[in-house]
């Protein structure tokens, strides 16, 4: 499965892959396999990911349009 919204999170900030892939702690060749979708992303990325970009899991993972984070419990 392709994650475009990470890719696209991404781009809109100018980062690069390698920049990310730091931020994750995993190679940057793993992390373009995320993108790309030839790697299942593992859901603890998903959850570093989703608060280095204050948006929620589902809306990285295309499960909504609604970028803005749930409220903390």
């Amino acid at each position: 499965m392709e994650y475009p919204r990470i890719r696209d999170m991404r781009e809109d900030r100018d980062l690069t892959q390698k920049q990310i892939a730091a931020i994750l702690k995993v190679a940057q060749r793993t992390y373009s396999s995320y993108e790309n979708g030839t790697r299942n992303i593992p859901i603890q990325c998903v959850i570093q990911l989703a608060k280095f970009y204050n948006t929620s899991t589902d809306y990285l993972l295309g499960l909504t349009d609604d970028p803005k984070p749930h409220p903390p419990k």
